[in-house]
């Protein structure tokens, strides 16, 4: 029988960007009373979440937070997660759920080295607004059941599909990366900053909804419906292809799995 991720106590080892995404978020669902127990380390993110959410106190030390909680999330940085983890004393038994980017399970199962129940996953910053999906692996009913109140939880059961979806993550910057360039050339052309940046946005959102309001249409699809035979969006498409636009991404893609894979 699975345990209701609603009756567990919830620790956040590190306080960094995503734990402050994923309990703003939580604060938001049916999760808003389940007992959240955080690191002091980045206290000021600790701070502002307890001080927001009365469900959420902060801990003396990383060790406090596993002494007190029965699902533990390990948001370190991977540059620090052999020695912050190795310094812990896990319970057998103890759920675990790693954001730790870029790092096997059998790594942190060895830096563990106790009986523990272990999951992946990938939340992204929009899980405060309850949006975007968090990619699991491999399939966890309570991740699934608490990553579905965040937006969209996404489970695979391959190690390889995990890290492709890691890869896709890697996106957000370019996302806003083609933004930039986009914003440059028109003010290059003489468009005001503000108007430009504000049509922009607005552009993108529009986008973005359209592509959330058809799930199940592929993106040849959802290409065709934004851009006329012989029109300007196909022209833009096609140089940007012809141009090394399209090769460029897929080789900066190729890189990224490389990097996840060593």
């Amino acid at each position: 029988m699975e345990i209701d991720p609603k009756q567990m106590t919830m620790g956040f080892v590190g306080t960094g960007t995503i734990t402050e995404a994923v309990v703003t978020g939580l604060g938001k669902t049916a999760f808003r009373d389940t007992p959240i127990v955080l690191s002091p380390r980045s206290a000021g993110v600790a701070a502002r979440l307890a001080a927001a959410n009365r469900n959420v106190t902060i801990a003396v030390g990383n060790q406090d937070v596993l002494d007190r909680s029965d699902l533990v999330f390990l948001a370190v940085r991977p540059q620090i997660a052999e020695e912050v983890i190795r310094s812990l004393r896990f319970r057998p038994g103890h759920h675990v759920i790693s954001f730790v980017a870029a790092t096997p399970m059998d790594q942190l199962l060895a830096w563990i080295d106790q009986p523990v129940r272990l999951s992946l996953a990938i939340p992204l910053p929009f899980v405060a607004d309850l949006q975007g999906a968090t990619a699991i692996y491999p399939p966890d009913e309570v991740s699934h059941t608490l990553f579905s109140a965040l937006g969209t939880a996404i489970q695979v059961e391959d190690k390889q599909e995990f890290e492709l979806l890691a890869v896709a993550s890697c996106l957000m910057a370019t996302y806003f990366g083609i933004l930039d360039a986009t914003s440059t050339w028109l003010q290059s052309k003489g468009l005001s900053g503000t108007a430009g940046d504000a049509y922009l946005r607005q552009l993108f959102s529009g986008l973005a909804h359209a592509a959330r309001s058809k799930p199940v249409a592929s993106f040849d699809e959802l290409i065709d419906e934004h851009s006329t035979k012989g029109g300007l969006n196909e022209q833009v498409l096609e140089d940007f292809r012809a141009f090394g636009g399209a090769a460029a991404l897929q080789k900066a893609l190729d890189r990224i799995l490389v990097r996840i894979r060593l």
